[in-house]
Parts: C-alpha cells; structure tokens; sequence
C-alpha cells in the first residue's frame, strides 16, 4: 500500500497545474532518484517534434519506474525543463494517462538541454514505503 500523501493546503492559492503544492513521505521509505529522461526513443532516435518528444518521455519514466517495481503513484516529485513552449493540452493529455495522483512540481524552460536536438527532460524521485 502507498501511504504517500499529497495535498494543497488551504491556506495556500490553489496550484495552476495538476500538481500537489506538498508532497510527504512516510517514515522508513526507500527515496529512488531518477536521471532526467529525454524523448529518445528504443532504437536511439529523438523525434523532431516536442509533442512526441513528451510521449517517448513519459514511456521511459515508466520503463525506469518498472525497472524498479514502482509505479506513477510512487513519484514524488517530478522536475521539467524545456527548451520550446510546451503544449499544455497535449502535455497533460500524456500527463492524465500516465498520472492517477498528481506528485509536486515544477517546470522551467531554459535555453539548452544535453544535446541540441532534445526539447524535454522529465526527472523523477520517488518513495517506496517499507
């Protein structure tokens, strides 16, 4: 059972995402941290377009998760950086199959990434309860 729990307090402006502004972890967890994942795909290509970039993104987050024995309920918090605007609608379509919790956030755009050709980096950490 996952005892982690996520929340927005009242005494805080509700998030303007699908995100928790708080986000705890049960004592005696194991804590995973992740490399941020790109849009490559299984054979080493990186699509040109952002949109399947997020795609391919998310799929490796799960791969990584499953390598593991977790799922998307054990993220805690999830880090974005992008170099071009994101598609929200389209980010949170991808985000709402993946997601039945929403883990803290935060998103930043940036100028560059490792390599020219990626768009989007995701990392992860999660927390596993004993």
């Amino acid at each position: 059972m996952n005892n982690i729990i996520r929340k927005n307090p009242a005494t805080m402006p509700a998030p303007v995402g699908e995100y928790s502004h708080v986000t705890i972890i049960p004592k005696n967890s194991t804590l995973y941290t992740f490399s941020g994942q790109i849009g490559v795909d299984h054979e080493g290509n990186i699509p040109e377009r952002h949109t399947q970039q997020v795609v391919n993104t998310f799929k490796n987050i799960e791969r990584a998760l499953k390598s593991e024995h977790l799922t998307a309920e054990n993220i805690i918090k999830v880090n974005v950086w992008s170099v071009d605007a994101i598609n929200w609608n389209h980010f949170y379509e991808v985000w709402s199959n993946f997601f039945d919790v929403n883990p803290s956030m935060t998103i930043a755009y940036i100028t560059a990434l490792g390599l020219p050709e990626i768009k989007i980096e995701i990392e992860i950490l999660a927390a596993a309860p004993e």
